[in-house]
């Protein structure tokens, strides 16, 4: 099968702000758009009673209105829907392995509200072998949507990010023609700590051999793509904070988690959790080694 993006529709207004979303993305990058409706009381076709009633007609009509909608944002853009009886989690992970990338809506990216988001979202996120992209609501809007503004911002822990996460950020900046954020944040310790502040020269050190890994580590991606402009910030707080401060105004926050061992459970750090839970754009999420 040819590469595809595919995204998850459940009819609500987030899953049709990622659809938005994942068809803006699939058409920068020249992929297909797969629309996936996973319902496990899908009738199996064909799925006429007597009376001539089609019983996946609701199904059928929401995916088939997502579709056409696209279209016509996207008159250059390959669309095609998927009607799957099975249980939603488990379609979009076997669907995401096949995928460049899954792309979710996510519900309230605030405080309590947000922690109802992950009935099927947050458990694909950690379980997924490709990267998902959760995608807030927006309000819709008249004519064809706007390019979002604002770069692409990645998570960077210096030691163990994997190449999968800085290759699809930017992959993403060059494919966007935006300009690429490195962010890395580093907790001031306890001993730097003083009655007045912090001690300056202990900070000076930390933001020096910041500085120098991060440029270490984006050498050889600078190298790959030449045309990417990239931006470094160093940020002395926590890097769950660090990032989501960051992150304001992106077209999209990039972040990596562990790929899921065998008889490991499926996890997402705490960088991860903040992105999700706090950032106000787009938000990927890389597995990587």
């Amino acid at each position: 099968m040819q590469p595809v993006v595919t995204v998850g529709l459940d009819g609500s207004p987030e899953s049709l702000s990622a659809a938005r979303w994942a068809a803006d993305e699939a058409e920068k990058r020249k992929l297909t758009l797969r629309l996936l409706h996973a319902w496990p009381l899908l009738a199996p076709e064909p799925a006429r009673t007597p009376g001539g009633v089609d019983q996946n007609y609701w199904a059928k009509r929401l995916v088939h209105t997502a579709q056409a909608e696209l279209k016509t944002r996207h008159p250059g853009l390959t669309v095609v829907a998927s009607l799957v009886a099975e249980d939603a989690q488990e379609a979009l992970l076997r669907v995401a392995s096949d995928s460049e990338m899954l792309v979710l809506g996510s519900r309230g990216l605030e405080s309590v509200e947000s922690y109802f988001m992950g009935d099927i979202s947050m458990p694909v996120v950690a379980r997924a072998e490709r990267p998902v992209v959760l995608v807030r609501a927006e309000p819709v809007k008249e004519g064809p949507p706007p390019a979002p503004a604002g770069a692409v911002v990645v998570a960077l822990k210096l030691r163990d990010s994997g190449e999968e996460l800085l290759d699809f950020a930017f992959h993403t900046a060059a494919a966007r023609n935006v300009p690429l954020l490195a962010v890395h944040g580093r907790s001031v310790p306890l001993h730097a700590r003083t009655p007045w502040g912090t001690d300056h020269e202990i900070t000076e050190e930390m933001s020096k051999d910041a500085r120098a890994g991060l440029s270490r580590a984006l050498q050889p991606w600078h190298e790959k793509y030449p045309l990417v402009e990239v931006q470094h910030s160093i940020r002395l707080a926590s890097p769950a904070k660090a990032v989501v401060q960051a992150a304001e105004g992106a077209a999209l926050l990039v972040v990596g988690r562990r790929a899921h061992r065998h008889g490991a459970a499926p996890h997402l750090g705490p960088v991860a959790h903040a992105a999700l839970h706090h950032g106000r754009c787009p938000v990927a999420v890389i597995p990587h080694d």
